[in-house]
């Protein structure tokens, strides 16, 4: 399992080229492409319906194209808690490939790593594009 602060900077790595999105040219070959969709960071105070603290939490989102032969689109979803739950420090990660099909589905595998699991899940399914 990574280390908090490895597993920080291994996201980072990820987005950090595709930020921000909306200063990045595509780059488009007709073998390989990349072209940013979003890249959101958000910050969070927690607080449950009964207005107790739940600590803080940062969102990173980055969804880009990519073209390596095919089309198809890489997610990266982090949700990073402290004082949240009953772990100190507790994160949430997804990793995505979509592949559209046609019109508005897509296929998508997803890989999902967190501190509520000891394991990380693999996820196979169907997406619908509204």
């Amino acid at each position: 399992m990574f280390s908090n602060l490895r597993f920080l900077i291994l996201c980072f790595l990820i987005i950090i080229p595709a930020l921000p999105a909306e200063a990045l040219p595509p780059l488009e070959g007709e073998i390989f492409g990349i072209y940013p969709v979003t890249n959101e960071v958000s910050f969070y105070r927690n607080v449950d319906d009964s207005g107790n603290d739940r600590g803080r939490t940062i969102q990173l989102i980055a969804i880009n194209g990519l073209k390596i032969g095919t089309e198809f689109t890489f997610e990266f979803t982090g949700d990073f808690n402290w004082d949240m739950s009953y772990k100190p420090n507790d994160h949430y990660v997804e990793l995505s490939l979509v592949k559209r099909i046609a019109g508005p589905v897509s296929v998508n595998y997803q890989r999902i790593y967190s501190t509520f699991e000891p394991d990380p899940v693999n996820q196979f399914g169907f997406r619908l594009s509204f």
